[in-house]
């Protein structure tokens, strides 16, 4: 790999460099393997421990199919579904890889006894399958994780109705926690050229998925003036979601669990901030029964700080913990919008709250591409900034992986591929100096 690295490192970026470099047989990437699917049996979620399941193996170079883009990986990102592939939950991952691989003769590639993970990159396009015309060896980019198959009419008005999608890196193989990736030419979008590697690899996950639920037509559809409660308002999704509810002239109310979060997300420019541990929020009397009081509670504290408003949107990805409150104090009409459950799957909320309130329940789902492309528009344009918190390397993604399992992080979590230390990949200084002070906002904390 060290050539492939040399060329890159060189800054030269010809087609005709990196189509004659030599591709290595095999590539060192971070996987699970199939055989311990059910190492953690019988022990609780949290104590699932990613550094026992998550290896670092040399595995062998797969053939790109026709539509693909081999990249070099340079680095890349912690994302939940990483952590829940690495804890084999909700189902083990090798599931998705067996459907898959039933696909065609390409996608049996994917069905491996090992898994190669990692929903993020930043790196440079080295080889592209037949077919590929919009990319070019030598190009820099960063990939968005949606794989799609466009043979079924479903996913032509909305590329996430597709009935084959799938999260790249997660429901399929060959992910960007490893020196080298596999991803269809249709999840490339130029990487910023004001940000590092590590920095540009951070958002892709996150930036669209909050893009979508959020901003588009498909999710939210956020206007200027929306009061707009987010949850988890300085972690990995919740700081790109307070971004753009401020950017798009929106009013966040943003939910933290800290003195320390409650800070970071007023340094974003939020005004209205709840620290849910301070106001000793419970809203479970015990594991089956929820407490209608403290919902009350929690939506007068939401409109002590916005004059007597209930939240337009609620930016909902906690899931079991919180939903109950979200439908609750959503405003009549309101939007509940979901993406997640990492606190758990089976929601529960009093219906009548929703349906004599008119309140709306929705899904999202990632993003299509074009909503990924205008959310990476966004970090090159200087609107929306990464919030990488920490960088680790490729051989400590375990504990990068534990840290976001228990919440320790803050933002987004890096790692580092094939770059061999941080703050390598910007091309434009004069862009990066404007931003510096936001850009570093998570730095370290």
């Amino acid at each position: 790999m060290q050539h492939i690295l040399d060329a890159i490192m060189s800054g030269d970026r010809s087609a005709e460099t990196y189509q004659n470099l030599e591709l290595p047989q095999t590539y060192r990437g971070v996987t699970v393997h199939k055989d311990e699917e059910s190492m953690f049996d019988g022990i609780a979620t949290r104590d699932k421990d990613p550094r026992k399941s998550l290896h670092i193996d040399d595995v062998p170079l797969p053939e790109l199919a026709p539509g693909e883009a081999l990249v070099a990986v340079m680095a890349s990102a912690i994302n939940y579904n990483t952590v829940w592939t690495s804890i084999f939950e909700p189902v083990s991952t090798f599931r998705f890889l067996e459907r898959y691989g039933k696909l065609s003769e390409y996608s049996k590639r994917h069905d491996l006894p090992y898994h190669v993970v990692g929903s993020d990159l930043a790196g440079v396009v080295l080889r592209t399958g037949p077919g590929v015309n919009a990319w070019k060896a030598g190009q820099e980019v960063v990939a968005h994780c949606l794989s799609v198959e466009l043979e079924s009419p479903d996913g032509h008005d909305d590329t996430m109705m597709d009935p084959q999608q799938r999260i790249w890196g997660f429901e399929t193989n060959f992910g960007g926690l490893a020196e080298l990736a596999i991803v269809k030419s249709n999840q490339l979008m130029p990487k910023p050229a004001h940000l590092t590697w590590e920095e540009a690899a951070s958002p892709g996950l996150v930036n669209s998925t909050a893009y979508r639920q959020l901003v588009s037509k498909n999710g939210a559809n956020m206007k200027q003036g929306d009061v707009v409660l987010i949850w988890g308002a300085s972690g990995g999704l919740g700081s790109y979601a307070t971004q753009m509810a401020l950017t798009g002239g929106a009013i966040p109310v943003c939910v933290v669990s800290s003195p320390e979060k409650a800070e970071i997300v007023r340094s974003l420019g939020a005004e209205h901030i709840i620290d849910r541990s301070a106001e000793g929020y419970r809203f479970w009397k015990d594991e089956n029964t929820q407490d209608p009081k403290e919902w009350q509670r929690f939506g007068k504290k939401i409109r002590e700080l916005t004059g007597g408003e209930d939240p337009d949107i609620v930016f909902e990805h906690p899931g079991r913990e919180t939903f109950g409150a979200s439908v609750y104090v959503a405003r009549k009409g309101g939007t509940i919008i979901t993406c997640a459950s990492t606190s758990g799957y089976m929601h529960q909320y009093d219906n009548r709250y929703l349906w004599m309130n008119l309140k709306n329940i929705k899904s999202s789902h990632f993003a299509n591409y074009r909503e990924a492309y205008e959310a990476n528009r966004l970090i090159d344009k200087g609107l929306i900034h990464p919030t990488v918190s920490k960088v680790y390397s490729l051989e400590d993604t375990g504990q990068a992986a534990l840290d976001v399992h228990h919440n320790l992080h803050q933002g987004k979590v890096g790692v580092l591929a094939l770059a061999p230390q941080e703050g390598l990949g910007v091309s434009d200084e004069e862009k990066r100096a404007k931003h510096l002070t936001e850009i570093n906002r998570f730095r370290g904390i």
